[in-house]
């Protein structure tokens, strides 16, 4: 029974744990197959079971590409018992240069069902050139057969996968789908952003102009406005975040919503607060109101694309609410 022996050369080049894969031996190259295999099966376990309260059809897809992925590995472990012994050497994806980084898109909040299944479709292309290019490098034939035969199968998978999916995933589940998709942005990222924005971009009106016309100095005003921006932000932050867990209202981990409103918090009070870089107070001033227009106008927008508010009904509604914010913060600043 041959065994390789591992060259610590192999393994440190650059002060980095890397491989080059035109030096594996024939015993590392089925090692990394079988780890590969494991990988993408625990991928596409993962995405079945983030993908199964909402979009059951594709999750069954998913289901189904993981079950063969171990199947594969199972026939890589066959082959490499019979030659090189029951020690399998750990090798993975990022121990060898060439291979692309796998982003987690299945922990990224809300699920795009289209990026996990772009992704799918990068893994089985990946896949079968590793297998193609690793076949030509074997010359044990029976290493060769099965490398071989799994590049072809992957080739396969990719196209079994496609079908599948047209199987499963009809132009009515498609539809289902997407509209789930976008009631998730609506609730997770839309609306805890609109709050932010006309939070940030209202609320912090008052304070900035009382300090302009009360000191009539730029640099006090912008300090007053970044400290109320950011104030803003973690306030509204902790309180998005604290209002529900979002198990029953379907509106996602209660920390990105925090962390969704409070950015939109903090951005929209610091649009209004940059103008206060400029020297000049008047100049800074007229800069300012019109970056305060340009965001109410945005808000109504917002509104109207996504919350279905007719654009003068929202655009009446956000500019009443921010002109009065900005008449007190005049009238209190030039008390």
């Amino acid at each position: 029974m041959k065994r390789d022996v591992f060259s610590p050369a192999l393994w440190y080049r650059r002060g980095h744990a890397e491989l080059d894969f035109s030096n594996l031996s024939e015993q590392q190259i089925l090692a990394l197959a079988i780890s590969l295999e494991e990988e993408d099966a625990r991928i596409y376990e993962q995405y079945a079971d983030a993908l199964r309260e909402h979009y059951p059809d594709s999750a069954q897809m998913f289901t189904v590409m993981a079950q063969e992925e171990h199947q594969h590995r199972n026939r890589l472990i066959g082959v490499y018992q019979g030659k090189f012994g029951d020690r399998i050497p750990l090798i993975r994806r990022q121990d060898v240069r060439g291979f692309i980084e796998r982003k987690p898109v299945w922990l990224i909040q809300p699920l795009d069902i289209e990026k996990i299944r772009h992704q799918a479709e990068m893994m089985e292309n990946e896949s079968a050139s590793f297998y193609a290019e690793a076949a030509h490098r074997s010359h044990d034939a029976t290493i060769r057969k099965l490398l071989g035969d799994l590049g072809v199968e992957e080739n396969v998978h990719e196209s079994k996968a496609e079908s599948l999916g047209n199987e499963l995933i009809t132009d009515s589940v498609q539809t289902i789908e997407r509209e789930t998709h976008r009631r998730q942005m609506l609730l997770q990222v839309i609306q805890p952003g609109l709050a932010g924005l006309m939070d940030g971009s209202v609320s912090t009106l008052a304070p900035i102009f009382a300090a302009a016309f009360a000191t009539h100095d730029t640099a006090s005003t912008f300090l007053v406005g970044l400290a109320a921006a950011i104030g803003a932000g973690i306030s509204m932050a902790f309180a998005e975040a604290l209002s529900d867990t979002g198990l029953i209202t379907g509106r996602g981990n209660p920390w990105w919503r925090g962390s969704v409103t409070g950015g939109m918090t903090t951005l929209g009070g610091l649009f209004h607060s940059l103008p206060f870089l400029i020297p000049s107070f008047h100049l800074a001033l007229t800069v300012a109101v019109i970056v305060v227009a340009v965001e109410l106008t945005a808000i109504a927008w917002i509104r109207k694309r996504y919350m279905d508010t007719p654009f003068l009904s929202a655009f009446f509604q956000v500019v009443v609410g921010g002109f009065l914010v900005f008449l007190a913060g005049i009238l209190i600043g030039s008390a």
